[in-house]
C-alpha cells in the first residue's frame, strides 16, 4: 500500500476507534516513510476541522531508547480535538484499548525551532504544568514495529493539561505519581525525560525545524512519559500528582468498545 494509502487506515482506525492490523510487521518502511504517512493522516484531521495546538515527544527514556535501537525520540502532532478538560470526563469508545501516562508540558510564548539551547528553549516558554496523555495504538492486540508507531501518530490520542506554573521553576527532577482511582500506580521524577524535561524541548526544536514545521506560539509540547504507562479502563479516574507544580485528572466513562475493522 501507498503512504495515501496507509494514512487513510489509520486516520480510519483512530476516528472511528477500531483496530487495524499491522502492515510492516518486519519493520522494514523508513522513518521518513513513516513520519510522511503520519503528516498525511493529521492533515486528514485537519481538513475536518481540527486545528494543530503542538507535538508530544515519545521513547524520552533513555532505557526505551535503548531497548528499541534508537539514538533519537520520535514525536507526534496534538490537535485541539486531543484535548480533554481537566477534571472532566471521556467517552471510553473514543479508544481501541487506551492506556495513559503521566508527563510534563510545556507552553510556547514564542516560535522556536532549530538547534537551540536549553537557556534558549526555556526562554520561549510561557508555562508549565502536570499533564496526562492517552496513548491508544489502534494496532490489534497493541503490537507494532517502530515505523508502525510512528506512522500512527506514536499513538497519541488525548491529553489532560493541569494549572500552569511560571517556568522558572526548577522542574529538572520533581517527584510524582500515576493514580488510578485514588491509588498509585506509578512513581517517578521528570528526571526521567532524558535526564532533563527541557532536553526534550530541545529535541522538539530541533526535529520540528527538520520537519518544516516551526514550533507555533500558543503550541504544547508534551515533553514524554515520566513513568511506564498504564492501562486504563471505563470507570477509571486517572490523576497526577506532580510535585510542585499541582495535579490533573480525567474520568474515563462509558463502555469500551473493542471493534476490528476490516
Amino acid at each position: 500500500m501507498n503512504s495515501e494509502a496507509l494514512a487513510i487506515r489509520l486516520d480510519d482506525a483512530a476516528r472511528n476507534a477500531v483496530e487495524t492490523p499491522q502492515f510492516d510487521s518486519e519493520g522494514t518502511l523508513s522513518l521518513e516513510q513513516a513520519y510522511a504517512i503520519q503528516r498525511l493522516s493529521i492533515q486528514r484531521r485537519l481538513t475536518r476541522g481540527e486545528q494543530r495546538i503542538g507535538v508530544k515527544m515519545g521513547f524520552t527514556s533513555r532505557a526505551k531508547m535503548v531497548q528499541m535501537g534508537l539514538s533519537d525520540v520520535i514525536w507526534g502532532r496534538l490537535t485541539d480535538a486531543m484535548l480533554i478538560e481537566e477534571g472532566g470526563s471521556v467517552e471510553a469508545s473514543r479508544f481501541v484499548h487506551p492506556r495513559c501516562e503521566p508527563e510534563i508540558a510545556f507552553i510556547l510564548k514564542r516560535e522556536l525551532s532549530g538547534i537551540v539551547t536549553g537557556p534558549q528553549a526555556l526562554a520561549a516558554v510561557e508555562a508549565i504544568a502536570p499533564a496526562l496523555e492517552i496513548i491508544d495504538s489502534r494496532y490489534q492486540n497493541f503490537r507494532f514495529t517502530l515505523p508502525e508507531v510512528i506512522a500512527d501518530n506514536a499513538s497519541s490520542s488525548g491529553l489532560v493539561i493541569g494549572p500552569w506554573n511560571r517556568p522558572d521553576i526548577d522542574f529538572s527532577n520533581l517527584g510524582l505519581t500515576l493514580n488510578i482511582n485514588g491509588q498509585v500506580a506509578h512513581t517517578g521524577s521528570t528526571a526521567a525525560l532524558l535526564g532533563h524535561p527541557l532536553r526534550s524541548l530541545v529535541a522538539a526544536a530541533r526535529l520540528a525545524e527538520q520537519a518544516g514545521e516551526p514550533l507555533q506560539p500558543g503550541w504544547i509540547v508534551l515533553a514524554g512519559g515520566a513513568t511506564a504507562a498504564e492501562w486504563v479502563h471505563p470507570g477509571d479516574y486517572i490523576s497526577v500528582e506532580m510535585q510542585t507544580l499541582g495535579s490533573a485528572g480525567f474520568h474515563l466513562a462509558g463502555i469500551s468498545q473493542q471493534r476490528v475493522s476490516k
